[in-house]
């Protein structure tokens, strides 16, 4: 009986020890990298200078975060902070940033904060504040529209006046609405066309690129009337009424604003939703452009621009109580140079939509689902965050971003905000953010 009293005090000594996490500063490989953004030169054949560990992300080294040196699990939120408190002491971050915010949006509060006022590049997380202001301005009913009309009148099989093209920005604007455009003057049968064929391009400025976009990235056209991603819709329609055998008198198209009393011929147009998913799911960045100028337009001053698309989103940032002169807005896909956003305000602008179901119930379907598709699909396999974290990604060199929604083991929802700047190597920010969004799911 004695002995087995002085084995009892051994064993509850032994347990009251420290439990020892693993060392996340020094393992040599890193975590499994993502899928690459549309906007990131690919950089995964570089070695990685400051990697994170090697170890799952489901690993014991996260497990252990919640546990106390008594041996108790934490509650949350307070293991939450403790899991993310260990990832910020990671040697990465002696030479690049991070900003985190964390809101609990069951309990209406911020749950975690790392320099999440700190402004800094947002890469395609910028698509957030795009989107969550169109369906804020526009609405998710919206239509994305490009309109074929007509000039004069039409006698025996001629079309003696002009024809318009009147471009309305639809990225998706593809061979059926063409074939469309061209089949609607021959129902109304139109065999010749004696005038002029014009682009009406007034919907938006002449610029083509955006501002602080870099000269030699693989940068979206800013035409109101594009083909195939290219500004090339004009001759394609050309083609298109040669190919039907309609005969033109001439086949140079100019450019000219549609006059009011046109009449209409055929009207073609892509939904919110079709356009939202393509320009989050993969992060396409002449859909975010399309969108951003579809917020300008909505202003109502012609041509539409990008200064009158940054009003609007400055609108909204101040009914979210947010100093709309504290960041820098440029374009709407994330490509510039000059934008400039904090953790907060993102994290504030998720929060807002979860708040608005007529916003909420568009922007969550279009995000990419982590280890199932989108820039998410191969991130994030594991068994607390496949399926569960839906999040925007973001990466320009340098800079790696994720924001968006989770779901915690208690069944509290979250928004969140990462954004890694400063970073050699894209897939170290990847790596960080994917660990964190561990925490945050996880038991």
């Amino acid at each position: 009986m004695k002995y087995r009293y002085i084995w009892l005090l051994c064993m509850v000594a032994m347990l009251s020890l420290p439990v020892g996490a693993q060392d996340v500063k020094k393992s040599a490989a890193p975590l499994v990298a993502g899928e690459e953004e549309v906007v990131e030169d690919r950089d995964e054949s570089e070695a990685a200078a400051d990697t994170l560990c090697a170890d799952s992300i489901a690993a014991d080294s996260l497990a252990v975060d919640s546990i106390t040196a008594g041996g108790l699990r934490l509650p949350w939120p307070e293991n939450v902070r403790q899991g993310l408190d260990r990832l910020l002491q990671n040697d990465m971050f002696e030479t690049s940033q991070v900003a985190i915010m964390v809101w609990d949006l069951q309990a209406d509060s911020c749950i975690y904060r790392h320099r999440e006022r700190q402004l800094m590049r947002p890469a395609s997380t910028m698509k957030l504040l795009t989107a969550i202001t169109a369906l804020d301005r526009l609405g998710g009913s919206y239509q994305f529209k490009t309109q074929l009309k007509y000039t004069g009148k039409i006698e025996e099989g001629v079309l003696q006046g002009d024809v318009y093209c009147v471009g309305g920005m639809d990225p998706r604007f593809n061979n059926d609405d063409m074939r469309a455009f061209v089949s609607s003057l021959q129902d109304m049968g139109v065999d010749t066309i004696r005038g002029s064929i014009y682009a009406d391009r007034s919907m938006k400025d002449a610029d083509l690129l955006g501002e602080g976009w870099c000269w030699d990235d693989d940068n979206p056209v800013l035409s109101p009337l594009v083909f195939a991603r290219k500004d090339g819709f004009m001759d394609r329609f050309v083609d298109r009424l040669k190919d039907a055998g309609i005969v033109l008198e001439t086949d140079t198209p100019q450019v000219k604003r549609c006059p009011e009393s046109a009449f209409s011929v055929c009207t073609r147009f892509h939904t919110m939703d079709q356009i939202m998913h393509k320009m989050m799911k993969e992060s396409d960045n002449l859909y975010a452009e399309s969108m951003y100028y579809q917020i300008a337009a909505s202003t109502g001053n012609r041509p539409a621009s990008a200064k009158s698309a940054r009003s609007v989103e400055r609108q909204l940032l101040r009914k979210l109580g947010l100093d709309a002169s504290r960041c820098r807005l440029a374009d709407g896909s994330g490509l510039s140079l000059y934008n400039y956003l904090s953790a907060e305000l993102e994290v504030q602008l998720l929060r807002y939509a979860f708040r608005n179901n007529n916003i909420y119930m568009h922007l969550r379907p279009s995000l990419p689902i982590a280890g199932e598709d989108g820039t998410l699909r191969k991130r994030m396999k594991g068994v607390f965050t496949a399926g569960n974290v839906h999040a925007k990604t973001g990466t320009v060199q340098g800079v790696s971003s994720l924001a968006g929604y989770c779901t915690a083991a208690n069944g509290h929802h979250l928004a969140f905000s990462i954004i890694n700047q400063g970073i050699q190597h894209h897939s170290n920010g990847r790596a960080f953010q994917d660990r964190v969004c561990t925490v945050l799911c996880q038991p």
